[in-house]
């Protein structure tokens, strides 16, 4: 049995860090980095890739709104499908610039935050996106939230994907994540986490927070790099995994 560990970072901004980004690439096997919009810039990006890149860790986009007051985590109403697709086609050429520069390539494209949010509950978001990765190379892996309206986007462009699950954040009864607005939405305890992980893993199941059981394909696992205690959660996860024989590896894509 294999998972992939995914972390999404570089996400400081100029002067200001965010998260502990060289730790995490010791234990991530793949990280998604912010493009811009709603962290990160030029040098940022360039630290992060060449750090990635000196632990062998494969690198994706991280494409969001353009909201750095908010994180990427507000959403934007109204924009266009050609808006949508224009500025995740904008993102994924930015870190493939940085990442080309830097000797290192870019294999994957996750939307953040509250774009994420939007295009899996909505089919058009969801089509801009997968369009945006096809157009910009049809060979990019395109990181889904399991059960979401993205994999049905991946499906009709021909997308390579991976299912993607969450070790610290709480799922509601439909599979959604449970909104950061509500208390226990973000999970902090490591040791409950990783065995919360390997539950989900060996019975290929989520549990939402009321307790209903939801089948989920599972090919990677996310960590959020800005989660406070996020290393310490990485690290005991990583233990257990290992410990009940889950071997921790790059995610193999499927079309």
């Amino acid at each position: 049995m294999t998972i992939d560990l995914n972390c999404d970072l570089g996400e400081g901004f100029g002067v200001w860090p965010m998260g502990n980004d060289a730790a995490m690439l010791d234990l991530a096997t793949s990280v998604n980095i912010a493009c811009g919009f709603h962290a990160g810039d030029a040098d940022t990006m360039k630290k992060t890739v060449d750090l990635a890149k000196a632990r062998g860790v494969s690198i994706g986009a991280h494409p969001g709104y353009r909201d750095l007051h908010g994180f990427g985590r507000r959403p934007i109403l109204g924009l266009t499908s050609s808006e949508i697709e224009n500025l995740v086609a904008y993102q994924i050429g930015a870190l493939q610039a940085i990442a080309t520069m830097a000797g290192h390539r870019v294999t994957h494209v996750k939307a953040h935050g509250a774009l994420s949010n939007a295009a899996c509950e909505d089919d058009m978001t969801a089509r801009a996106i997968a369009s945006a990765i096809r157009a910009v190379d049809p060979d990019l892996v395109f990181v889904v939230l399991a059960n979401s309206r993205l994999v049905a986007a991946g499906e009709a462009f021909g997308l390579p994907m991976v299912h993607e699950v969450f070790a610290d954040r709480a799922y509601e009864d439909d599979g959604s994540l449970v909104s950061r607005a509500k208390s226990g939405a973000v999970l902090h305890d490591a040791d409950a986490i990783a065995q919360r992980v390997v539950k989900m893993i060996q019975s290929e199941e989520i549990i939402s927070i009321s307790g209903k059981a939801i089948r989920m394909r599972m090919d990677t696992v996310c960590i959020h790099g800005d989660t406070p205690g996020a290393v310490d959660i990485a690290r005991v996860l990583c233990k257990a995994l290992r410990e009940n024989d889950i071997a921790i590896a790059p995610f193999k894509t499927a079309k």
